[in-house]
């Protein structure tokens, strides 16, 4: 079915104004549902059309006359009046794979959980529609469900008796907004200033929901109270209900009034510091999105930033400024900042608004490191720029103007350039219509103070900090800008030995950093007692910057992590560059996994019992762990070796096993006894996870067939994520050319996000043998825009690593 294209959305819009939706849902059906809708609208030209997608079978009337079948997912509305009355019934079979209703039998107990995924376009898949973000109207829902079921969706509930669920109308939504829920959801309730809350599971969870729900309760109103006191604006849509729901293939989605996350946010195990930090950062990004992308909302899907970067920017900046997240800015440095630069690297950068999203299956693919992380980066920057007291005073003014409507990139440099009075359109040509980042460099100077060299195109301007930290714990800290390919630091001069020089400390600007070589030999000496949690993480993103770029070679890199990472405080930072090091260098041989093992192992003898570091270490252990050190996963996992303190929980546990089936220590007897243990969702998962981490051809076949054609989205993203492992590339090699001739299956019949993952995990990034292969598919002349995307990038990661 063809994608709506942005000129047809243009047109549409200048033509109609919707009035209104009543929608009415039959959910009694086991296999189908039935949507009704009547649409009020206004047109000023005689021809239109309104789209159905997924249905069996269609009816419709317009202004009481028949309306001819569907074309693919569009009933043609020809002879319009200047208003009118269209009338839409329809049957279509319940989702399996996260778009539209989806449908979700509990293996636990077996009972059926549905909800609503309407982005990007599959609000149509629930109700007949306009389904484009720019023709927003009121919806009245109706819900018809099983007598015992519970039904939520985006506005308060106005009746509820026998199974027949009345909602109240919602302010003005984008179709891709609309949400619901129906099923024996557990749910809790609270109220916090006014609003009502509400915590949503599925009833086998429900333990682990009653546990955090003061945590999460507490967490919502803080993110409330401090966005009324930023926006001068209260949540402008009554009720808010957050779910945990199963099978979800994103990580969340900010419907208004009813918040969907993935269940892994709602944790049933220990987890470390930093995933509840995490959690609530993703919380607060979501109800950010109330007022950025539901209140006011994008016109089209090139300013998909409008939603995602302002989002990102506030949902980290209010988690550190709550006090419930304090070092949520190395937090972003190492993990989200790095997540835009790498995307920033790739053959898909694009810039941060760009001009040519032609239809929504080019949108889908921009929900990226550069709209989210860059996006935010810039936002930060620009708030530097103008002031904060400026920059809120636009963004309240932004948000009274265009309250339940549609903006776009220049009216939003408008209301933010006549609050700082002043034109960004200068900004803004260099910071969200152009890609790729400014890399920055301390050069030798013959004269007074430190020379800054800045490279890249287009050269920016950057306002930041450089700093000297010495290795007797001093610290000189100079705020400099530059604007072109160099600048003076005055009162700075070149490293001395024993000496650390950090450029961007502070993190003020989105810029490569690099080091001079006396600050690299000084690193193994100053970064373990460095204090400042920010300044540690910027120099972390900064050196595995630099061994991207092969300007430090990797074995530098690995005694900076020996003489280093076993002391570092932060969760966070340990997660990721363990990660970098196991993923990015030693898989590819770079570097050696024992030195891995060996620095986790300190890290885990240096935590204190039962903290998240000790988690954090415990879990980088196991995931570096070699044939020598399975005699230690197998004592972890019977209990016979358990560390103080550490708890082998159920995800720890699967953990351990997965581990050991790639190691060939376990095999098919252990994984379905622990699947016994445990028959939850996302045991299951994980069951199918240790399956294709087995080394034998029989299981790698199975994960393979499931991962290319299944059509649960989390099953064959599990099998995607487990397929290749260190040491089996003799078995597995006959699949890197399979990859090839089957990726585009992978995406066919799946929810687009989920597709893209299956094919971005499952890419032989190992294998030398691959850049040919994805070079000849890329020659394809007919390839399929986002294959075409996913493949240049794994070609373009093979090219910097070969």
């Amino acid at each position: 079915m063809p994608s709506l294209t942005r000129i047809e959305a243009v047109l549409r819009a200048q033509a109609l104004r919707v009035r209104s939706y009543a929608v009415e849902l039959d959910l009694t059906g086991d296999d189908e549902f039935v949507s009704r809708t009547v649409v009020e609208f206004a047109s000023t030209e005689p021809v239109s059309f309104i789209e159905v997608k997924g249905a069996t079978t269609v009816r419709a009337a317009l202004n009481g006359a028949p309306v001819a079948a569907p074309a693919g997912n569009r009933l043609v509305l020809d002879g319009l009046a200047a208003e009118n009355r269209l009338e839409v019934e329809f049957a279509a079979p319940y989702s399996r794979n996260g778009e539209g209703l989806h449908r979700f039998t509990d293996p636990e107990d077996g009972e059926v959980y549905l909800y609503g995924q309407a982005p990007l376009d599959d609000a149509q898949r629930m109700f007949a529609c306009f389904d484009q973000p720019d023709l927003k109207a009121p919806i009245t829902l109706t819900v018809l469900a099983p007598p015992k079921w519970l039904v939520r969706a985006n506005a308060p509930v106005a009746s509820a008796a026998d199974g027949r669920w009345t909602f109240e109308p919602t302010p003005p939504l984008a179709p891709y907004l609309f949400s619901l829920l129906a099923g024996p959801w557990h749910r809790l309730e609270a109220e916090h200033d006014g609003i009502p809350l509400g915590l949503l599971c599925r009833r086998s969870l429900a333990e682990s929901l009653d546990a955090d729900a003061e945590e999460l309760f507490e967490a919502t109103a803080a993110g409330f109270d401090r966005y009324h006191e930023l926006f001068g604006m209260r949540y402008p849509f009554g009720k808010y209900d957050q779910a945990f729901v199963p099978e979800f293939s994103g990580g969340a989605v900010e419907n208004p009034g009813l918040v969907n996350y993935r269940e892994e946010f709602l944790f049933r195990a220990r987890v470390t510091g930093a995933e509840r930090h995490r959690r609530f950062v993703v919380m607060l990004h979501e109800m950010a999105h109330m007022w950025f992308g539901n209140l006011a909302t994008l016109r089209w899907w090139d300013d998909v930033w409008l939603n995602e970067a302002f989002a990102e920017y506030m949902g980290w900046r209010v988690a550190a400024e709550t006090g419930r997240h304090p070092t949520a800015a190395a937090d972003f440095a190492i993990w989200r900042e790095r997540w835009g630069h790498l995307a920033d690297e790739r053959p898909s950068t694009h810039p941060v608004a760009p001009d040519g999203v032609a239809d929504t299956a080019v949108a889908v693919q921009n929900f990226d490191g550069i709209s989210y992380a860059k996006g935010a980066a810039a936002l930060r920057q620009l708030s530097v720029h103008l002031g904060d007291d400026v920059f809120l005073a636009g963004l309240r003014e932004y948000f009274r103007r265009y309250r339940f409507g549609n903006a776009a990139l220049t009216d939003f440099l408008a209301v933010i350039g006549d609050a700082a009075g002043r034109d960004l359109t200068g900004w803004a040509e260099l910071w969200l219509r152009s890609s790729g980042a400014n890399t920055l460099r301390p050069v030798p100077s013959r004269g007074d103070g430190l020379m800054i060299e800045q490279t890249g195109r287009p050269l920016r301007p950057h306002r930041l900090t450089a700093s000297a930290y010495a290795s007797d714990g001093s610290v000189l800290r100079v705020p400099f800008d530059i604007d072109g390919p160099q600048t003076t630091i005055p009162g700075l001069s070149a490293a001395p030995a024993g000496t650390v020089l950090l450029l961007n400390d502070g993190d003020e600007t989105y810029a490569k950093i690099r080091f001079d070589p006396f600050s690299r030999a000084a690193l193994p000496a100053v970064l373990p007692d460095l204090d400042d949690p920010l300044a540690r993480a910027v120099v972390w993103s900064g050196v595995m910057d630099a061994v991207r770029d092969r300007e430090i070679p990797p074995s530098e890199f690995l005694a900076l992590l020996v003489a280093a990472l076993p002391t570092e405080r932060e969760e966070a930072v340990f997660d990721e560059v363990l990660a970098f090091a196991r993923d990015g260098l030693a898989r590819r041989g770079l570097v050696p996994f024992t030195p891995l093992a060996e620095v986790c192992a300190h890290a885990l003898a240096a935590a204190a019992p039962g903290t998240g570091r000790q988690l954090a270490a415990a879990r980088a252990l196991v995931s570096v762990a070699d044939a020598p050190g399975v005699p230690l996963l197998a004592g972890w996992l019977d209990g016979s070796q358990t560390p103080d303190g550490l708890v082998v929980d159920a995800d720890l546990r699967w953990a351990l096993l997965r581990r050991m089936a790639a190691l060939g220590a376990a095999g098919e007897a252990e994984i379905a006894a622990e699947e016994r243990r445990d028959p939850s969702a996302k045991g299951l998962e994980a069951a199918a996870a240790c399956r294709a981490a087995l080394p034998t051809p029989e299981a790698k076949s199975a994960a393979w067939t499931t991962l290319v054609h299944d059509p649960n989205p989390r099953l064959a993203m599990a099998n995607a994520g487990a397929f290749w492992q260190p040491g089996q590339e003799a078995l597995t090699d006959p699949f890197v050319e399979r990859y090839f001739t089957d990726a585009a299956a992978m995406l066919e019949g799946r929810y687009s996000l989920a597709g893209l993952n299956v094919v971005r995990w499952s890419f032989p990034q190992y294998s030398a043998r691959a850049l040919p292969l994805a070079e000849a598919l890329l020659s394809t002349p007919d390839l399929d825009p986002r294959l075409r995307r996913e493949v240049a990038d794994g070609a373009d990661e093979l090219r910097r690593w070969g």
